[in-house]
């Protein structure tokens, strides 16, 4: 999968004033000339410290900082060097934190509620702001249904598979606006927020390759319009990155690509190779005792495997284990009867994880009888359909 567009590294001179009315942006008393102000109105927050705060893969860094008064209002002012991703937290709570996309010239104002504060808040006072307050709308009600599935999750009365398509179905929803914004106003700075929308975070199997077309166009417009921050150049580094997967995923659909020989040591300390397997379909399997949609997935596996095995159709479960105990218990314990089990005990310090292109388990390659690899992701529902769509033929 493809990682979020987060944490972006800024290295950031601020100079702010805190807790007073301001009108204009002016100068501090140090000379320095203010080019952002916050300020806002949060009922029930009263004589409350509000932080405003950058967001850097080296932590959180203070910006500025202001008390309100006695009816929820306040304000703060400073200095930032440009365009960056910034946070305006409430009190001390972690919970309690509102995102902002501030740039140099910037006037945002806030009204919220003590309780509501971070879920949706009305943003004025900049071009981005409409986009912002609309967005936390939709996404505050996509967090509360989210939640809703993870309580069922752990009731265990829902299929992985069933929870999956509902998450989906209630993404799509915040999604499809954050999308259709980024389109629409590709230079807006909220944009850098609403990217994860577009991005393939699920992996590539159901993600809508058009969505290339309107990052590009964003970070296109970024380097246009804030040439100078270190936002823009790590967005074009990030939409690269995803091109350049996307096409290698797409290689591996196409059935041009031989897939990577595979050499580990089975469960009875003798070699197993992935080569030794052609002539069959070959699902490579990579899991490991301590993943539970892993384990989860293993009665699907095993009945594909009883349905095909006679067909010309094999798993090769490919361990990401670091306990040899641990990995032998799982496969007596669920059942995995094929004889093709293998790892190198190596954990995610396994070479294969780069050799397959993977971050996260469980992941699947189809092999076909040549060796080549014609998909990947497959699990579930889209497994089963591969399966009899390949041996319906």
């Amino acid at each position: 999968m493809i990682k979020y567009i987060a944490g972006l590294s800024l290295i950031l001179f601020f100079l702010a004033s805190c807790g007073e009315d301001v009108d204009e942006l002016g100068i501090d008393e140090n000379g320095v000339e203010n080019n952002f102000i916050v300020s806002g109105t949060i009922e029930g927050a009263d004589n409350t410290t509000f932080y405003l705060e950058a967001m850097s893969q080296q932590g959180n860094i203070s910006v500025a900082q202001a008390k309100s008064d006695a009816s929820g209002k306040f304000s703060m002012k400073g200095n930032i060097p440009g365009f960056g991703m910034y946070q305006l937290r409430m009190g001390e709570a972690t919970d309690k934190i509102i995102p902002l996309t501030l740039v140099p010239n910037d006037k945002v104002n806030i009204t919220s509620n003590f309780t509501d504060y971070a879920v949706t808040p009305k943003i004025t006072g900049t071009d981005w702001a409409p986009v912002m307050t609309e967005y936390m709308v939709l996404f505050s009600k996509f967090h509360n249904d989210q939640q809703k599935l993870v309580d069922l999750q752990r009731t265990g009365t829902v299929s992985d598979e069933v929870l999956t398509e509902q998450f989906l179905e209630m993404k799509k929803i915040v999604d499809d606006f954050a999308i259709a914004s980024m389109d629409k106003d590709p230079s807006n700075a909220f944009n850098i927020i609403l990217s994860s929308s577009a991005t393939p975070t699920m992996g590539f199997e159901t993600w809508d390759v058009k969505n290339l077309d309107v990052l590009k166009k964003v970070s296109n417009a970024y380097s246009d319009t804030y040439k100078d921050s270190p936002i823009a150049a790590t967005l074009t580094g990030q939409v690269g990155q995803i091109e350049i997967a996307y096409n290698d995923y797409k290689a591996n659909s196409s059935g041009q690509r031989v897939a990577p020989e595979i050499v580990l040591k089975k469960p009875d300390g003798s070699d197993i190779r992935l080569s030794q397997l052609k002539g069959q379909y070959v699902m490579i399997d990579f899991w490991a005792s301590w993943c539970g949609p892993c384990r989860r997935e293993s009665p699907n596996m095993v009945r594909l495997y009883n349905e095909y095995k006679d067909k010309g159709f094999t798993i090769f479960s490919v361990s990401l284990d670091k306990d040899g105990d641990a990995w032998k218990a799982a496969i007596a314990k669920d059942g995995l009867i094929w004889p093709n089990h293998g790892s190198d005990l190596k954990m995610w310090d396994t070479p294969l994880v780069s050799l397959y292109n993977f971050n996260s388990i469980p992941h699947t390659v189809l092999v076909d009888p040549e060796g080549k690899i014609i998909a990947s992701g497959l699990r579930g529902e889209k497994l089963e359909q591969k399966l009899k769509e390949l041996f319906s033929k």
